[in-house]
């Protein structure tokens, strides 16, 4: 044997040592050769259009209105029937029961889950005032009234409420009305009997607002008395002011029209600081900066 072959041998006995130790590497099969598709007519490419739309149709969201708030269940129904309820307590003014407001809400045969709801939330509501019933503990005993923001629904428990304000406070025309709607026209009587102060919207005159009076306070004064009170002529301002002043007196007030208001201070804009231990750069390039502009011939 040469020593070509005998190279060879050896080069062929570490091979096949090489390739017991590797793991054999997984080949793909080939994918099968499939025969080539006939041409497409013209009814398959007209289905295929078709298909293709009725994909798109589907995959198209439905036509939504978002003008009107979509229904998001039990909670926002219930809302509604208890503004429903407190209108109608406060429309009737008598006591009612569970099932007087459940027929006037139409939920008569209602589930019980929701009928019993309805009942909780208007004991608990502060516009409304519940009754319980003495004989009964059950979730359908007892009334409901509505409670007004002033529990006033005459001219003498208006009257005693006025004169019980420990404040000087005056009564808005709308708590008054929560609980007494058609109160206009008692208020006008008690205005002329002075035993109430009223103020009144400038533009349609309506009541805004009402304070108690007393009619012992008002009385008759002479028309001739009238005619000498005006006729005195009284001090200007500005003489009482230096009367006041030349006597050694401060005067309480001062005219308001001689008042002397300054102008307003206009804005003054910040000034930048200048900047200080700024590094120093380009310190090679000095000798370059510098003028030689009288070396010129």
């Amino acid at each position: 044997m040469s020593y070509l072959e005998r190279q060879q041998a050896a080069f062929a006995q570490s091979v096949q040592a090489v390739a017991s130790k590797v793991a054999p590497k997984r080949t793909l099969a080939a994918p099968p050769v499939s025969a080539p598709s006939p041409a497409p007519s013209n009814t398959s490419s007209t289905s295929k259009n078709e298909e293709s739309k009725d994909l798109k149709r589907k995959r198209e969201p439905a036509n939504v209105v978002f003008s009107q708030p979509a229904i998001t269940g039990m909670g926002t129904e219930i809302g509604t029937q208890i503004q429903f309820a407190i209108n109608y307590l406060k429309e009737k003014r008598d006591p009612k029961t569970i099932h007087d407001i459940l027929g006037y809400l139409s939920q008569t045969y209602a589930p019980e889950r929701a009928r019993r709801t309805i009942s909780d939330i208007l004991k608990k509501h502060q516009k409304v005032k519940f009754i319980p019933d003495p004989k009964s503990k059950t979730w359908e005993s007892g009334t409901f009234e509505h409670r007004p923001t002033i529990n006033v629904r005459n001219k003498k428990d208006l009257i005693e409420f006025l004169q019980a304000k420990k404040d000087a406070q005056g009564i808005k025309i709308k708590d008054l009305k929560d609980g007494w709607p058609d109160c206009d026209a008692a208020l006008h009587q008690l205005e002329a009997e002075h035993n109430i102060l009223v103020t009144r919207q400038k533009k349609d005159n309506a009541a805004k607002m009402i304070w108690c009076d007393d009619p012992s306070l008002h009385t008759y004064i002479d028309p001739e008395f009238h005619a000498l009170w005006n006729q005195v002529k009284l001090p200007s301002v500005d003489d009482t002011v230096r009367n006041l002043l030349a006597a050694g007196q401060k005067p309480a007030s001062e005219d308001p029209s001689k008042r002397i208001k300054l102008p307003p201070k206009p804005k003054e804009k910040k000034k930048k600081a200048p900047r200080k231990g700024g590094r120093e750069t380009n310190k090679h390039m000095t000798h370059l900066l510098k003028d030689f502009s009288h070396m010129k011939r």
